[in-house]
């Protein structure tokens, strides 16, 4: 079997200047090469584990040490990943003082009995695993500001979280990003992190540690999904698509019909989906302007990487 890696950085509006979108797209190769580094010395769990630990670094993306506020000014961030062979499962959610959620997840589905751990529990376990920052890592100029204005547009507009939901949608705030890999055994996996959505309820939990719904992995297939939340939990999008692929139909197809369905039923610029089948092939499907993906297998010399639909992947 020959081993691959597939990456997202997020799904929303095309917003970004030029350097902040060379920024984008440098991140999005350095995760590539970082899981494929891993997938030639370990496993599709490592090769996720590693890319999404690399988009977490990437400021750019609402992950890790880019992830928004919630309404209190503060960055609680949410991850989580899954074995397809194993079926095992490990999720934080809620949790501050992290900049890499992803491997506090690996810590959950390795050294404890839950698939889920939440808030301050989940923060007990950063301290003990060496994963806790200080709140200056999450910190910069530019998105205090960006905070400061939409707190008070939201103050003006009446229910934050209603004015916050239609931002998401129309500014392109939904860099949440993710992988999905295939190692040379024939294992698939699949890994899903964000920092949410801006002026967030504090405790607020999205689509990303949720199984079935930000990400999902069995023996046949694995996905990654991006964009609104709480549109992906109610499509249950990843778990849609795996049943998709276990009824007969191909990559393209399921993740195709998800996307589709969800914009019939959520509207356009709601949601974007990556997976790979355990033969191999792989996927992206979106209705918003611009969704940041790449891949990379282990006989390719560089990277394929696209950011706008006009690019083809794969």
């Amino acid at each position: 079997m020959m081993p691959i890696i597939a990456v997202h950085a997020g799904a929303g509006r095309a917003r970004f200047d030029e350097d902040e979108l060379s920024q984008y797209r440098t991140g999005i190769r350095d995760a590539i090469l970082n899981g494929l580094k891993a997938l030639r010395t370990g496993n599709s769990i490592d090769a996720v584990v590693e890319a999404v630990s690399t988009l977490e670094a990437n400021p750019v993306n609402d992950a890790g040490v880019g992830s928004v506020f919630n309404i209190a000014g503060e960055v609680e961030v949410d991850a989580g990943l899954m074995a397809g062979s194993t079926m095992k499962i490990g999720a934080v959610a809620s949790v501050r003082h992290v900049a890499n959620p992803i491997r506090l997840a690996k810590y959950v589905m390795d050294n404890t009995d839950h698939v889920l751990i939440v808030g301050t529990g989940a923060e007990e376990l950063a301290k003990l695993t060496g994963l806790w920052v200080p709140d200056f890592v999450f910190i910069n100029e530019k998105k205090v500001n960006r905070y400061k204005a939409m707190l008070k547009d939201a103050m003006v507009g009446g229910s934050p979280y209603r004015m916050v939901f239609n931002l998401a949608k129309e500014a392109g705030l939904m860099d949440t990003v993710g992988a999905v890999s295939l190692d040379s055994e024939g294992n698939l996996a699949a890994a899903t992190s964000t920092g949410g959505v801006w002026l967030k309820w504090r405790g607020r939990v999205g689509d990303s540690p949720i199984p079935g719904a930000g990400y999902w992995a069995d023996k046949l297939c694995a996905f990654s999904a991006t964009g609104l939340g709480e549109v992906i939990i109610r499509h249950m999008a990843s778990m849609r698509a795996a049943m998709l692929i276990k009824e007969g139909k191909d990559i393209i197809t399921s993740i195709n019909e998800v996307v589709n369905s969800a914009s019939r039923d959520f509207g356009q610029g709601t949601i974007g989906l990556l997976g790979i089948d355990a033969k191999g092939n792989i996927h992206a499907g979106f209705n918003t302007e611009m969704m940041g993906r790449g891949y990379m297998r282990l006989d390719m010399r560089e990277p394929m990487i696209a950011v706008y639909p006009s690019e083809p992947f794969p």
